[in-house]
């Protein structure tokens, strides 16, 4: 799969919404190869995206805790640690 989306779980503190969200999107434009929208696929893509944030949050909350946390941070917060 891709190698962009990173892991969410395990991390101190938790996956913020807009985490999650970045990493629905990224999922999003590689299953479907939109890497931009039009406004022939932008009401599909978006359902796409709240679709797989519901279902990832729901996820991330039902799994137990992580032993070890991630090796990379998820691009957010490497952007942030830059700044």
């Amino acid at each position: 799969m891709c190698r962009n989306i990173t892991t969410l779980r395990g991390l101190e503190p938790v996956a913020s919404p807009e985490e999650i969200e970045a990493a629905a999107r990224q999922y999003c434009r590689k299953v479907s190869g939109v890497q931009k929208t039009s406004r022939q696929t932008e009401d599909a893509f978006e359902k796409a995206v709240t679709l797989v944030v519901a279902a990832t949050t729901d996820l991330l909350a039902a799994l137990p805790p992580r032993k070890q946390p991630p090796k990379s941070d998820p691009p957010l917060r490497r952007l942030a640690a830059r700044a």
